[in-house]
């Protein structure tokens, strides 16, 4: 079974990307986050077309996540118990699109669009490890309750776990992603016992998963590696390949994030 998880930043702009490389590489299962549209927008006939089953979960032009299975595609879930929920301003606090479950070809795949942060000191940071932690909590009831239980937790974590995982630790002096709280947030999915499955097979430094657009990020090599997939025991031991599919960074109108895949023993 081959699952992947990929920010498509746009699925309506993207599609045809998306499409051709789940035809190519033939993906099993596919996470998608940053879809930026609603539920009734999704482009559901390119990927029925193809022979996969879709469930998305979005409520305008912001965030949104979608997994799209050809293995089957059951127990859908939208969030989490306690996800937490973001105030814009005055306005009343939402639960966001960020989290969508299904079981697919007998594994729990979690898409998860982590949020941003932004700022160290903007309230959306805050929001961020509120989330992260709320998270985490229901990752380890999770496998407690299910021991032998295959579970994915896949998607665009907005958290550059090593110091390896960015271009210049100087550049990110300050800012997001690479901050102690966001870091320790992330590394307690290990304590939960859930293992990032596919860095033994793509090993830094220098491997990245998104290259910001501005600057010529990505042909001067200057990218994060903030997109993972994180498995319970029970499907890390099943993990027989993973790689980041760099060359999707490439060509026309690409999205700033390359697909990470795994493939799974049956």
């Amino acid at each position: 079974m081959r699952l992947a998880t990929w920010n498509v930043n746009s699925i309506r702009t993207r599609v045809g990307r998306v499409t051709d490389w789940l035809a190519r590489a033939e993906v099993d299962v596919l996470a998608m986050q940053e879809t930026k549209c609603t539920d009734a927008q999704f482009p559901t006939l390119p990927f029925v077309e193809l022979g996969y089953e879709v469930v998305h979960t979005g409520v305008n032009q912001w965030n949104g996540v979608a997994i799209a299975s050809r293995v089957g595609l059951a127990d859908v879930q939208v969030g989490f118990p306690d996800q937490p929920a973001w105030a814009k301003g005055d306005a009343e606090p939402v639960t966001e699109a960020r989290a969508l479950a299904a079981t697919c070809g007998g594994v729990r795949v979690w898409s998860l669009y982590v949020p941003n942060g932004r700022t160290l000191d903007d309230p959306h940071y805050v929001y961020k490890l509120d989330w992260l932690a709320a998270l985490r909590a229901n990752a380890e009831r999770w496998a407690a309750e299910e021991p032998s239980a295959p579970i994915a937790l896949v998607g665009d974590w907005n958290v550059a776990p090593f110091d390896d995982d960015v271009w210049s630790m100087e550049f990110f002096d300050g800012a997001t992603h690479v901050s102690e709280p966001e870091r320790r947030a992330f590394h307690a999915f290990a304590d939960a016992g859930f293992t990032d499955v596919v860095r033994p097979f793509t090993p830094g430094p220098g491997v990245y998963t998104y290259w910001d657009y501005t600057q010529l990020r990505f042909p001067k090599r200057q990218g994060m590696r903030i997109d993972f997939i994180l498995g319970s025991p029970a499907l890390a031991e099943r993990v027989a390949h993973a790689e980041i599919v760099r060359e999707e960074r490439k060509g026309k109108s690409p999205s700033d994030h390359a697909p990470v895949l795994v493939e799974l023993r049956r």
